[in-house]
């Protein structure tokens, strides 16, 4: 009898390997193709992650207008992919200002909601705090020349991977010192300088190939992912353990949710596209 792939049967490392290789392929060779390509996958991750905030506020009592909100997150991220694209002039930016306002307008009709105000303030948190930081990226895979350098996204990816999968397997052999028990009691300094030193190593490789940017950029780079990072990741606990969740999902196997995997890229993507546009 033919057996079937159920990636279930696997341990939770099998799950995780499984999904992390199909899914680098995915994004990695997407970036790689055309800024087209990218702009797809990017903005389905986006959504997903944007639709995993919403409900898990909702899980919070809070009424925040997810599909609109989800909407208003994949526009700001067009808006921005193609301002920098060069297909609409920068003013078209000032479009975000009027359409965010019109969550105001449609809570006005939401009868049923006693706390109007905390919905609309969900709705911003969720455009601020994840369609943001996505939207982002599209500053700083422009960032040199105007031109789309997938070399960009693929060597912080490529950190913020290596700065993960260090700090979970020498967290795993050798945690013993808590980094932030409060809020995440797994997470070692151990752990934290393994993701540190991995994320060094990888970013003096990438250097060594992606000449897009000067060697010292992809050393400061990684070490915006291995701070700014790991608080992402700290935060992101912090938001689950206040409505009591282990995982924002269950759409990456092994992984959790969408949240789960690029929680680390919501708070480094701002840091990494101020450093590229200032310097």
């Amino acid at each position: 009898m033919r057996s079937r792939f159920n990636i279930n049967n696997y341990s939770n490392l099998g799950q995780r390997a499984i999904t992390a290789v199909i899914g680098a392929l995915l994004v990695v060779s997407g970036s790689i193709y055309s800024d087209w390509t990218y702009f797809l996958i990017f903005g389905v991750i986006l959504a997903f992650s944007q639709m995993e905030f919403y409900k898990l506020s909702g899980l919070d009592g809070m009424l925040p207008l997810k599909s609109f909100g989800t909407v208003l997150g994949l526009m700001i991220f067009t808006l921005t992919f193609m301002i920098e694209k060069e297909r609409l002039p920068h003013e078209y930016l000032y479009l975000i200002f009027p359409l965010v306002s019109l969550t105001f307008f449609i809570k006005l009709y939401k009868k049923t909601d006693k706390k109007p105000f905390t919905g609309v303030a969900f709705t911003y948190l969720g455009i601020f705090y994840v369609a943001v930081p996505f939207s982002l990226l599209n500053l700083a895979v422009f960032s040199v020349g105007a031109t789309y350098h997938y070399e960009i996204l693929i060597g912080c990816l490529m950190i913020l991977w290596a700065s993960d999968t260090g700090a979970y397997f020498a967290g795993t052999k050798f945690g013993k010192t808590k980094l932030f028990e409060r809020v995440s009691p797994k997470k070692s300094w151990e752990g934290f300088l393994g993701g540190a030193f991995s994320a060094i190593a990888v970013a003096f490789l990438i250097s060594q190939y992606f000449h897009v940017l000067a060697d010292w950029k992809w050393l400061v780079i990684a070490g915006i992912i291995i701070i700014a990072g790991t608080y992402g990741d700290l935060i992101e606990s912090l938001f689950k353990r206040s409505i009591e969740i282990k995982d924002s999902g269950n759409g990456l196997p092994g992984h959790g949710g969408f949240m789960d995997r690029f929680d680390g890229l919501l708070l480094s993507a701002p840091f990494i596209t101020a450093f590229l546009k200032i310097f």
